[in-house]
This record gives C-alpha cells, sequence and structure tokens, in this order.
C-alpha cells in the first residue's frame, strides 16, 4: 500500500507520534508494537491498527537507534579469505542460511590469507558492532595474533581451521580425513606415495598430512620428506608441486592432495606427462567440490562437509552469544572413491 502523503511532510519519513496518533492509540503502544519484527498471533484490535498505519505511512524502524538501546546489531561478523573457492563458498551459504534463520544478518569480510590484512578485517567487523565473530582462516600457531585482536569479551569461534588458544572451533575432522585416503591408497596396492600439502599455518593441512602419515603408521611404511611438497590451496600450486614431484624417473605411483583445487593441477601436469590416470598415476583429492565428479576422470576424495560446518558454527556461535559454554566440534567426513584409483591386482597384503 502507498504511504499517505497528506499525513506527513513530502520526503519525510513518518514519526512513531504521527502514527500513535492515526492510530488512535499512546505513542508507548505504537512504539512496543512497532519494536516486534512480525506480528504476534492474539494481538489487540489497537496493536493491529498500529500495524496497518506503520505499513500506510511507509513506516521503516530505525535500526540504529534500536542497536543503541539494545547494545545488539543482530550481526555476526565473518571473516573468511578465499570466498572464490568452491569449498568456501560453500561454508559461507551454510552461514548465510542459519543466521537467516536465526534472525540475523552477515557481515563479511573477505581480505587475503595474511595476518595484517586478517587483524585489519577483524578491526573493521569490531567497529561495525558485531555482536559476535568466526574467524574461518586462523594462522598457526596463531596465539601471538589472537592476543592482538581487540575481541574483548566478544564471542569469537573459529571455523573450518583451528588453534589452540581456548577458543571453541567448529571444523571436519580433518585427520580421519587424511587417514581415510592413505588407508584407501593403501588398500588399492599403491606404496610409492607422495603428499601434496597445503600452507604451513593451515591446521586444515598439517591435519590431513597427519592422518594420512597414521595410515603409513599403521602399515609400517613411512613417507619420505623428499615425497611431501608444499604448496598453497590454488591450481597454480598444484601444477607447481606436481611438476617437482613428477618430473623425475623416480615418481610415486599415487598422489594424495590435501584440496580438490590442487589435484587438478596435479592432473594438468599428469595429461603434460603423458601420464594415464590412474593407470600410471592414482589421485586422491580432498572437499569434494562439484567439479571433480565430472572431470574426465572422476576424482576419488574425501568429501568435508563444508555447509554443515557453516551452518554449525552460527548455531554454536548464537550460543556463545547467549552466555553458554560450548564445546568444540570435529564433524564427520567421508571417503568418496571414483575413477582416479583402482584396486590393483598384484598381492598388496599390508599388516593388519
Amino acid at each position: 500500500m502507498s504511504p499517505d502523503p497528506s499525513t506527513r511532510s513530502s520526503g519525510r519519513p513518518p514519526t512513531l507520534r504521527e502514527i500513535a496518533d492515526k492510530a488512535g492509540v499512546h505513542i508507548s503502544t505504537a512504539s512496543r508494537v512497532l519494536r516486534q519484527p512480525e506480528p504476534v498471533d492474539g494481538w489487540s484490535d489497537s496493536a493491529q491498527r498500529v500495524r496497518q498505519v506503520a505499513e500506510e505511512l511507509g513506516y521503516q524502524p530505525n535500526l540504529w537507534a534500536a542497536s543503541l538501546r539494545t547494545r545488539k546489531t543482530t550481526t555476526i561478523g565473518v571473516v573468511m579469505p578465499r570466498l572464490t573457492d568452491g569449498v568456501v563458498a560453500t561454508m559461507f551459504g551454510g552461514i548465510e542460511e542459519a543466521a537467516t534463520a536465526a534472525g540475523y544478518s552477515v557481515l563479511l569480510s573477505s581480505p587475503p590469507d595474511d595476518l595484517d590484512a586478517q587483524r585489519k578485517a577483524v578491526e573493521f567487523l569490531i567497529s561495525r558492532q558485531v555482536d559476535g565473530l568466526m574467524l574461518s582462516s586462523i594462522h598457526l600457531p596463531g596465539t601471538d595474533f589472537v592476543s592482538s585482536l581487540p575481541i574483548r569479551s566478544l564471542p569469537v569461534l573459529l571455523l573450518n581451521r583451528h588453534i589452540d588458544v581456548g577458543l571453541p572451533y567448529v571444523s571436519g575432522d580433518d585427520r580421519r580425513g587424511g587417514y581415510l585416503a592413505g588407508r584407501h591408497l593403501l588398500d588399492c596396492g599403491y606404496r610409492d606415495l607422495g603428499v601434496i600439502a597445503g600452507p604451513d599455518h593451515a591446521s586444515t593441512s598439517r591435519e590431513r598430512v597427519a592422518g594420512f602419515r597414521d595410515a603409513l603408521a599403521e602399515a609400517g611404511l613411512e613417507l619420505p620428506p623428499h615425497r611431501i611438497v608444499a604448496s598453497d590451496f590454488e591450481v597454480e600450486g598444484g601444477v607447481r608441486a606436481a611438476t617437482q614431484l613428477l618430473s623425475t624417473s623416480t615418481r610415486p605411483d599415487a598422489i594424495f592432495t590435501v584440496s580438490d583445487t590442487i589435484a587438478i593441477g596435479v592432473l594438468g601436469v599428469a595429461r603434460d606427462l603423458g601420464l594415464s590416470i590412474p593407470d600410471d598415476l592414482a589421485l586422491v583429492g580432498y572437499n569434494d567440490i562439484p567439479v571433480v565428479s565430472q572431470l574426465p576422470v572422476p576424482l576419488t576424495t574425501v568429501r568435508s562437509p563444508a555447509r554443515k560446518i557453516g551452518a554449525t558454527g552460527v548455531q554454536n556461535l548464537l550460543a556463545l552469544m547467549a552466555g553458554r559454554s560450548v564445546e568444540s566440534v570435529k564433524l564427520p567426513i567421508e571417503l568418496i572413491v571414483r575413477a582416479s584409483t583402482r584396486y590393483q591386482t598384484s598381492d598388496s597384503s599390508i599388516p593388519n
């Protein structure tokens, strides 16, 4: 319904006094009614009349004034680099869905994955008076970084990555995921294994590699240092690392990468070197981004519950904001076997 221009000055939003007068109620009644985000069943006729008049006049609540009264902005701040990454974007989708369902808005800052940029992002979000904060790209060891942030009593939750600084976190069970990848390659019969790791400051990378090593140690095997190559989480990083691992006469017969984007880079290098997947080289990724099931050779990978990580993070942050204690959570993961690995026909027994 269009606003009634005869009730107020042109171009000026209606006041509570104008709404109360036209609805025939006291101004305190109008204020109380309009502070409710949605109509409540069983409201009186006068309350319903206030809502109707407010709609007729085009009334919009002053959220800033309301936040000054309540000291709440119903806004969650999120620091999340690499939003162009499919996994990160899916995680953020889970955050937005859960926050919206709870009546909260999300204020996102997506800085580069370095400490100075992230500190500025946190300071920016705090200056916007967010009610809680989620950090998804914390660096190991991270103690000095966290202690330097002006978070004071602001509820803070770590997402995806985590460090030992007493803050609760929500992540996938990355060590278990690395273990499943290693165990699968061993069960398939592969023995000469390589790993392309992510940045050393990322707990996700460290734990996935550690889990992979766990699987080998369980089988009485070790991963030689020269078979682990560091990378970033990008395709180009996978290309550089794969070139180092594969451009020798003693290349591995299987590679585990700590992200699917790295694995895509490996596939490009294997193609350029004339290597067949999985006949010449088996490959396991991590995260199960949608594209990897549609590759010419579909990728075996570890599926990370990215959307659920985001949604669970919001639920736990809201609990912190309500003053409740929250335990850290590692969500279960799943190995998805596709054509980039296959079981060998030769004797591939390993110790149980």
